[in-house]
Order: structure tokens, then sequence, then C-alpha cells
């Protein structure tokens, strides 16, 4: 499947949204310089096209296979992954201390969006070793981090999360998973695990696996869960291998899309692992695991709706069908306004998915690394905010960008050979995992929006009308266009934001029942502020149109419903809280 990272569209992104000049002036990063983004995009571009975008179909076609000696990662994947690792790009972002290179995270996230959209099922991988890293970096102890850490920022190990069970998925207090002490410091793990991404592979020598479990005296439910850290093989005093551990994958889900990420169903019996973090507070270092999964989920959101664009656009110039006036014969069905609106549609929501993205980076890199403690928290708050919209609002997108990628293929996107009918079948499955989007609604109504009276979203509501007015200066018609949409939809935002304040306090399931509809149009307006903010710092640039036509088409295609979004919302909420009951009562 043909691949080719949109660089400028990327770098603009990062300078403009992400503010990569503002995080290099933090002083947190030494190694960074703004000349480095150009050769680094550059380069992982080389790796994503090149050498990850050949095995994307053969993947989806072969997928993994599960054999007596374990799982067998699909054709070609294993030297992918090698290449992956020589170039040092699993380690980008993560602390000098540990081998990484001390880079800002957003520009990780760029070189990741590359990796995911050229092989999502590949880009997985380094995305369960993320959480892993960051779980070990927030809760694990000296010796667990120099044990594991340097491994995993290298890449030379992977790592997986084992949260879900038969009867335990987003419920994770339902888990059953036993860890008895040894004695000896260690822990004996017994139980079952399933849908564990990458949970085993013949990638690399060894995995490390993060295990939520609980103790023979743990509190029943989620405040009695802990984690552990297993490895498929021991690690000797020496950093060696060792013996094998006594767990291993038992089979693997046949899914939808994603085939060459091989989904494990994962067997402990007596596995020894260590304690990560304290007894009975697993529940803090998962959501450690899973923020940083999230954000990355969102991440490939973006990337596998700009492969499908970049699928429908090159159909589209080659495909001739139907007329147009004015000339004869069939034209290139790019000629048609039908498809000329869904190419559009595709591009401006992959573009402010992509900001959304960076900015939530941006956002995090600030609240660990700026020095004014003020600045950390207004920081930290946006990083919260930010992330139920990248995970949730992006992933929903990439379902309707990616829709949209089969509807331009016609006929030949229903066939499965096609790579729009992969990239559909890929996408299905990130507003499902790592908590459903359906969670980052509650999550952004029940917990964001409780912080401080909601002064997170009221920050970012009054950002985007201050965005209003600047573009209100400006004497051309397109930037006043944005600006009065924009303040349109500020208005809608604002309303809906007080009406789910009030519902969440009062009436807590009329609230809930409002809470998708909240997300969906919480990152309408926050992705249409940043494509707006985007053609107007791009007013002098040479692509100053390209920024300009995709923020104003998201203005009059999507900002112009805000008001009747806000409506939807709080009508919807009413009705399935006072009627909907009925249609599944029995008769």
């Amino acid at each position: 499947m043909p691949y080719n990272a949109p660089i400028s569209q990327i770098a603009h992104t990062l300078s403009r949204i992400a503010r990569l000049d503002e995080l290099a002036a933090t002083g947190a990063f030494p190694n960074f310089d703004v000349e480095l983004v150009a050769p680094i995009l550059e380069e992982a571009n080389k790796l994503a096209r090149d050498v990850l975008a050949p095995l994307n179909p053969i993947g989806h076609k072969v997928g993994a296979k599960l054999t007596d000696a374990g799982v067998i990662a699909a054709p070609g994947l294993s030297d992918a992954y090698r290449q992956f690792v020589e170039g040092g790009w699993m380690s980008l972002a993560f602390p000098e201390q540990f081998g990484g290179q001390g880079l800002p995270k957003p520009l990780a996230l760029a070189v990741f969006e590359m990796i995911h959209g050229a092989n999502m099922a590949f880009g997985l991988c380094p995305l369960l070793s993320f959480g892993a890293i960051e779980a070990l970096l927030a809760h694990g102890s000296p010796e667990l981090q120099q044990m594991y850490l340097p491994k995993l920022i290298s890449g030379e190990w992977t790592g997986a999360m084992n949260l879900t069970e038969p009867q335990a998925g987003s419920d994770v207090g339902a888990l059953t998973t036993k860890a008895v002490p040894n004695g000896d410091g260690s822990y004996a793990i017994t139980g079952q695990k399933i849908f564990i991404t990458w949970g085993d592979h013949d990638m690399t020598p060894n995995i490390v696996q993060l295990v939520l479990a609980r103790l023979p005296d743990a509190p029943a439910g989620s405040k009695g869960i802990s984690l552990f850290v297993a490895p498929k093989f021991f690690v000797n005093a020496d950093g060696s291998l060792g013996d094998r551990n006594s767990f291993k994958c038992i089979g693997l889900e046949h899914k939808m899309g994603i085939h060459a990420s091989p989904t494990c169903v994962m067997e402990y019996t007596n596995a020894k692992g260590w304690l990560i973090g304290e007894a009975n507070k697993g529940l803090a270092a998962m959501f450690t695991m899973m923020n940083s999964a999230r954000l990355n989920v969102g991440l490939e959101g973006v990337a596998v709706g700009e492969a499908a664009l970049q699928a429908g656009v090159a159909y589209a110039k080659d495909r001739r069908q139907g007329s147009i006036s004015g000339e004869k014969g069939s034209v290139a069905i790019i000629r048609h306004p039908d498809v000329q609106r869904m190419l559009l549609t595709m591009a401006a929501n992959v573009q402010a998915a992509r900001a959304i993205c960076y900015a939530c980076g941006s956002a995090a890199d600030i609240a660990e690394h700026h020095a004014d403690e003020a600045t950390r928290k207004t920081a930290k708050a946006r990083e919260d905010l930010l992330t139920p919209l990248a995970k949730g609002w992006s992933t929903d997108r990439a379902i309707d960008v990616t829709n949209l990628g089969v509807q331009i293929h016609g006929g030949m996107g229903f066939m499965s050979e096609t790579a729009a009918a992969q990239y559909y079948l890929d996408a299905r499955i990130t507003p499902i995992y790592e908590g459903t989007n359906g969670i980052q609604a509650i999550d952004l109504a029940g917990r964001k929006l409780s912080m401080d009276g909601g002064a997170a979203m009221k920050a970012m509501i009054a950002e985007v009308r201050d965005n209003a007015r600047e573009l209100a200066g400006v004497n051309e018609p397109g930037f006043l266009h944005l600006s009065q949409s924009l303040e349109q939809a500020a208005d809608a935002l604002d309303s809906a934001t007080e009406y789910m304040l009030t519902e969440m306090s009062t009436n807590r399931d009329k609230g809930l029942a409002a809470a998708t509809t909240y997300l969906r149009l919480a990152g309408d307006v926050v992705g249409g502020h940043f494509l707006a903010r985007s053609a107007w710092q791009a007013r002098d640039e040479a692509d100053s149109g390209k920024a300009l036509v995709l923020a104003s088409y998201f203005a009059g295609d999507t900002l112009s419903r805000a008001q009747g979004t806000a409506r939807a919302l709080s009508e919807g909420a009413e009705a399935v809280f006072t009627d909907a009951g009925a249609l599944w009562a029995d008769d």
C-alpha cells in the first residue's frame, strides 16, 4: 500500500499547534533544536514509506501465527522491527537517564503517526511498550527501572499490558487473577488474560508483561488490584537472560482488522512477577498506562485516516467515470463535486484530529517540564481535558474518514483486497480499546468537567473566543467568516458545558446520556479552533491557501452545526432518560 507522510503538514502542525519553540524555551530538552525536525521527519518517513507500508497488505492477508514455539510475526515484520530499533525511533521522547533521547513528545507523536499510517498493526507493538515504560517510570522501584527501562526504551525488548479478563473488561475491578507472595519478594501469578496486544511474538528476545492481579488479602473491587511486572525470560544480575517464565499464549483472536498484530489469550500458572508500586494501588499505575495509550490510540485514528485519505485521492485521480458540463467523455471522479466534498471532509477531519493530538502531547510536556508551577498546573488541566478528545473524537472521526474512503472507491472499496477496505477494518478497533469512546465521554463529563468547576473547559472556550476576536480584526472575508463561525460554536459549547455541569451534579444519569454528544461537540469546536489558528498563522506562507480551505470547509460543514448539536445534547438526553427504557421493557 503506498504511503507517503504529509511532512509539510505535520511540520506546520508541530510549529503552529504544538509550538515546539515554546517547548524548547522551557530548557527541558537540551538535545533539541528546531533544525532537527526536518531530518527526523524525513528519515522516519523513509522507514514508514519504504519498509513498513509494503508489509501492510501482506500482514493483513497472512497475519500472525501461533505455533508450539509461540507466536510468529507476520512476514517481514521481524526485519522491519530490527530497522526500527537500529534507527533509535523508540527512544525519542524518553529520559536520557535510561538511554532515551530526551526530545519533545509532539515530535515523537509525529514520527509515530507515520509508523501507524504506514502499518498500524506494526505500530501497536511499540505503542504497548510506551504504556509499560510510562508505568515503570512513574511507579517502578529503582531496581525495576534499571532492570527493564533501558532495554524497553531502546526497543530491544517490548512491553505488553495484561488487563482484560473474560469477565472483566472495562470493569477491571472484577478481575480474578491472583498473585501470591513467594516469600522472596516475588509473587506467583495465576489467571487468564484476553485481548493482549502483542502479548507474544518472535521479534525480540524478551517481552515484559505488566499484569493486573489481586493479592490474597486484597479488598474487593478496583481498590484491591495491584500491578506486577513479569518478564517472558528472567533477567540475571549481569543483564543476560535466564530461564523462561511460566506463562504463555494459548490462543490468538480472529479479528476484523489489524491481523498482523497478535491479540493473545495469555495463561499464567504460578508465573513469577514483581510488584510495581504499592500493593492494592494498581489502579493508579494502570491509568498511567492507559493515559499514555489513549493519546497514542487517538494518534492511530489520525494516521489511519491520513492513509485512507491518500488512497482516496489516488483512486479518485485515476478512476474515470461520468461527465461534467463543458467537457466531452468521462472524467476522473475527483472532478465530481460530491467526491470533492468527501475528500475535503476527510482532509479537514484528519488535520483537526492531528492538531488535537499534538496539542495534547505539548500540554503533557509543559505540565512535566515547565519551571513555573502555575504554568505546569494549567498545562496539566489542558492535557487532562484534551486526552479524551484525542482518543474519543479522533478515533470516531477515523471511522468516518475511512468509511468515506470506501465510498470513494465505490464497489472496489467493498472488495477485501483493497487498501480502503483494510483501513476501514483496521480503524474500527480504535474507538473500542484502551477505554471505549463511551468511557472517554464519561471521563470528560464526569471527571474533567468536575475539576475546579469546569475551569479547564472554560479556559479552552475563552481561548476559542480570543482566536475569534483576533480573526475578526483581519480585513479578509475568509477570516471574518472563520471568526463568526468560531464565536457561534463557542457559544454552543459554553451553553452545553453549563448544561453538563448542572446535570452531572444534580441528575448524573441524564448527564451521562448526553456525554457522548458533548464529547463530539467539544471535539468539533476545539478542532475547528486549531484549524482556524493554523490558517491564521500560515497566512503569509506558501501553503496559506490550503490551510484556509481546510479551516473554512470545517467551519461551514461542522462548526455550523454546533448550535444544533448543543440542542440535540439536552433534548436527546431528556428522551433517553425519560423514554428509552420503555423500548426494552418486557411486553
